[in-house]
């Protein structure tokens, strides 16, 4: 989608629903995840926190966290800052941009959640080795996004599979063939075993996967020492 289009935009949260199994349970877990470690009046960062389903989430289930969410797309910010209402969004800085736009400080804790799968693997490393400076020692790393095996033809198959999943739930505007092939060829996604690797070159510590859902994955890892 264009994240851009005032149409797209409002069209976004239900079709991510259709697009990602389980997102509502995946906004959850990552907040068991963060409570861990994040103290009831903690700071959490929301890298590609356009739309604010997570940052909804996140604001309802732990009433004294405060938030940057960061996002390139005003339009998706607009939208975020509608989801949460005026309430939530007293407790939520939105700011348009890169992670380079976030507050060098350091947060108790960070996700980035469906949006690594869209930047080349040099760009992902910066990403991530920005977000480790942003974190306090031992701070929780959320990420979740697209990840299939780098076999071209297991890559296909995993993504032709997560089409016929999506149109199965009635996403329109392209057959399952089409979705697969534009998403093969578009995304610049890394194996699991890829996404690993970048974590641990980064500077983060211990990561564990704990979410799979067709093509997606997700990881918990944590800050190590943003000077080692």
């Amino acid at each position: 989608m264009s994240f851009s289009d005032p149409d797209a935009v409002a069209q976004y949260t239900d079709n991510l629903v259709r697009q990602v199994p389980g997102v509502q349970a995946l906004h959850q877990m990552a907040h068991v995840l963060l409570a861990e470690h994040v103290p009831p009046h903690g700071r959490v960062l929301v890298l590609g926190a356009g739309g604010g389903m997570e940052l909804k989430a996140f604001a309802e289930a732990s009433p004294a966290w405060h938030f940057t969410g960061v996002d390139p797309s005003a339009e998706m910010l607009g939208l975020a800052k509608r989801v949460l209402g005026d309430t939530l969004s007293a407790r939520v800085e939105l700011i348009a941009g890169y992670i380079d736009s976030a507050p060098a400080t350091a947060f108790d804790g960070a996700t980035c959640l469906l949006t690594l799968h869209f930047l080349s693997a040099e760009e992902r490393l910066r990403t991530l080795r920005a977000l480790r400076r942003r974190l306090a020692p031992g701070a929780p790393l959320i990420i979740a996004h697209h990840s299939v095996p780098g076999d071209p033809a297991e890559k296909r198959r995993w993504f032709q599979r997560w089409a016929a999943f999506v149109t199965a739930r009635g996403l329109g505007g392209e057959t399952a063939a089409v979705r697969a092939d534009t998403i093969t060829n578009r995304l610049p996604t890394l194996s699991p075993e890829e996404e690993v690797e970048l974590l641990e070159e980064a500077g983060f510590e211990r990561p564990s996967l704990f979410y799979t859902a067709l093509s997606f994955r997700g990881w918990v890892a944590y800050a190590g020492d943003a000077h080692g």
